[in-house]
């Protein structure tokens, strides 16, 4: 575990909290190797110059607060910001959004996250602390197929590259992955890759209970994690 890793857990548990905040969760990601959309974190409007020049353009703006568990529900994040001008507006419309939504919330900030092209497919990795397996890790790919059709695998972690290899081809959806229908195919290497360091970040944090890294968007070159949730044994 880095010292990172314990420093962000250990501000969360002071604070009885007992779920990271978007961008702790995707420093714990950034900590151990996982290949993130970049990403800043700003407390409020007059920060924007720095994150548009670390993040660039298109962005997508996400609020950050321990009281939102979904970020959209309540009108908490917007995509498709092409300027400065646009990012502020989308602040203070996000401000407008959870004011109504879900009033009295605590905004702790925003997560400014740079759009990702298209072309992708959405996977998601996950994980829980099993009271018989402890730490386990989970594969499947994003919305109905999780959601409806249960379509996922398993491993106890901590795994190797082959056994996640095995995770991705054991699911039904695989095909989607594989070019179906002239689509291209997906980098299953890189998402083995992502789920090895995700099992690996489980396993050695006694504190994370569950880890729902979703979504993953798969390239025919590379996987990036855009978002993540972390709740934490308190």
């Amino acid at each position: 575990m880095s010292q990172k890793v314990k420093s962000i857990i250990a501000e969360a548990k002071a604070q009885g909290r007992k779920k990271l905040l978007e961008h702790e969760s995707m420093a714990l990601l950034e900590a151990y190797g996982i290949p993130l959309a970049p990403y800043f974190f700003i407390k409020d409007e007059s920060e924007i110059n720095l994150a548009a020049e670390k993040v660039g353009f298109p962005a997508v703006i996400k609020i950050v607060s321990p009281d939102i568990v979904h970020k959209s529900d309540v009108g908490g994040v917007i995509i498709g910001i092409n300027d400065l001008s646009s990012m502020k507006e989308a602040i203070s419309k996000i401000r407008e959004n959870v004011a109504r939504n879900q009033p009295g919330a605590q905004v702790t900030g925003f997560l400014v996250q740079k759009m990702l092209p298209k072309g992708g497919i959405e996977v998601i990795v996950g994980g829980i602390r099993d009271p018989v397996f402890d730490a386990t890790v989970m594969f499947g790919l994003g919305g109905i197929f999780v959601e409806i059709f249960k379509d996922v695998s398993f491993r106890i972690a901590p795994i190797t590259e082959a056994e996640a290899l095995d995770m991705i081809n054991e699911i039904r959806s695989r095909k989607l992955l594989e070019g179906y229908r002239g689509d291209t195919p997906k980098d299953k290497k890189a998402i083995a890759n992502i789920i090895v360091k995700a099992a690996q970040l489980i396993y050695e944090n006694q504190e994370i209970k569950e880890m729902d890294i979703n979504p993953v968007i798969a390239y025919q070159n590379g996987a990036y994690a855009v978002d993540a949730r972390f709740i934490l044994n308190l």
